[in-house]
């Protein structure tokens, strides 16, 4: 056994040998504990009601398999006698090395309730909002939590944390100014979230367009205007901007102005009116409330006012469509004539 006992940098034979066994058997260890995690552990916690042990152990198991092995690592190069710049590196690697251990377990713990707790929960809400909000807070918090692990091992592994931070404190103010745009639509998607001033399907008229809202997004939301294109609007510029929700009149105003010939009986002129009645009344998408008038003498006819109300979800086109044809078939029939523009010339002989 005595050339166990020759020294190779430092070292024995034979305490290099240990090492050798220490990480052999770390990674044996870990590769145990990973086997126990999956046949015993979870064998006792799918006996529980509760999901929350089955979560954490499946979320835990992998990080502290791995932080065993890197302890097994560690205690077996640190038992070596190495030189003191060498042993100082060596730690600080083991150190870093588990704080990101740590930092990976709570980011997959908070994954998981969120995944397992939260996400059911915006999927039973009727409102949009926490739908779109939930991956951006869960980033948010994964970023934070990322950040400060980050901080953390960096302290560890011996770099001056305060003057890096004050770094990234100036780099984030100009970073944060760079972004102003960004930052002001995410909170006007946050404003239209809240004030729903329109839903997805509703046809609008904002910044100068008008179109069926299609996608209400954190930054943007589009609209598909009349002529089938796609508009991207920042949010931002919608809530500085009038909206006019279109699919929330309880019923569509139309105006109709008709002109009949000035050799028009009065009594002519009253059967008209009974004729407009009589047909928007009996129209199934039409309402109750109708104005008639004879509101005028024109230049060039006796001018009838129609004011009808087409009701909600009723087919604006194809009801304007149908009433006009029939007034148009009842007035021929009545020999009611719509005036045109004329001009009447008189002569002076001489």
């Amino acid at each position: 056994m005595e050339y166990l006992e020759q020294t190779f940098l430092g070292n024995s034979l034979l305490d290099w040998v240990i090492t050798l066994a220490v990480i052999v058997g770390s990674v044996v260890v870990a590769k145990l504990a990973y086997w126990f995690f999956g046949k015993i552990v979870r064998a006792l916690t799918k006996r529980t009601k509760t999901k929350l042990d089955d979560i954490i152990v499946d979320m835990i198991e992998e990080p502290v398999v791995v932080a065993l092995m890197l302890s097994g690592v560690w205690y077996g190069i640190n038992r070596l006698a190495l030189p003191a710049a060498v042993e100082s590196w060596i730690g600080k690697v083991a150190e870093v090395l588990l704080v990101l251990c740590v930092g990976w377990l709570v980011v997959r713990l908070f994954d998981a309730v969120i995944k397992e707790y939260v996400v059911p929960l915006t999927e039973k809400t009727e409102t949009d909002l926490d739908d779109q909000l939930l991956p951006i807070l869960s980033k948010g918090v994964k970023f934070i939590v990322w950040g400060m692990t980050l901080v953390i091992a960096l302290n560890h592994a011996g770099l001056d944390v305060g003057a890096l931070l004050a770094g990234l404190g100036i780099g984030g103010l100009a970073l944060a100014m760079a972004a102003k745009d960004t930052v002001s639509n995410f909170f006007g998607g946050f404003t239209i979230f809240t004030d729903r001033p329109f839903t997805l399907g509703d046809r609008i008229q904002t910044a100068g367009f008008d179109g069926t809202v299609t996608e209400i997004g954190i930054r943007s939301t589009r609209l598909q205007t009349l002529a089938g294109r796609t508009v991207t609007i920042p949010n931002s510029k919608i809530t500085d901007t009038p909206v006019e929700n279109i699919s929330s009149e309880p019923s569509r105003k139309v105006t109709l102005n008709l002109g009949l010939t000035y050799d028009t009986s009065p009594e002519n002129m009253t059967q008209a009116q009974e004729i407009l009645r009589e047909i928007v009344s009996k129209h199934s998408g039409s309402e109750e409330k109708i104005l008639i008038a004879f509101n005028g003498f024109g230049d060039f006819a006796l001018n009838i006012l129609l004011i009808y109300y087409i009701s909600k979800g009723a087919d604006i086109l194809a009801t304007q469509n149908e009433i006009n044809l029939e007034i148009l078939e009842r007035f021929n029939a009545q020999a009611l004539e719509f005036a045109f523009p004329t001009q009447m010339l008189y002569t002076k002989s001489v």
